[in-house]
């Protein structure tokens, strides 16, 4: 899929730079900060989520004595 993004000069600076040092292509190095990065967007996107109706009360919630009970680890 061809997608279009624009960056700031100097971050496209960088990754200029980066490739030309590396032999690599731009588009090799724009694919592994997203793929790596889109990880901790979704988990910090989704918790928000869960943290919101966690706060409206729609999101049940365990204390971790009744999680260690429940998995037999309590000693």
């Amino acid at each position: 899929m061809a997608t279009s993004v624009r960056l700031a000069p100097e971050t496209e600076k960088r990754l200029d730079f980066l490739a030309s040092h590396t032999g690599r292509t731009k588009a090799f190095y724009l694919r592994e900060i997203i793929e790596q990065g889109i990880e901790d967007m979704e988990d910090y996107y989704l918790a928000s989520d869960v943290l919101e109706r966690v706060r409206k009360g729609q999101e049940a919630v365990h204390s971790a004595a009744d999680v260690r009970s429940a998995l037999g680890l309590d000693y």
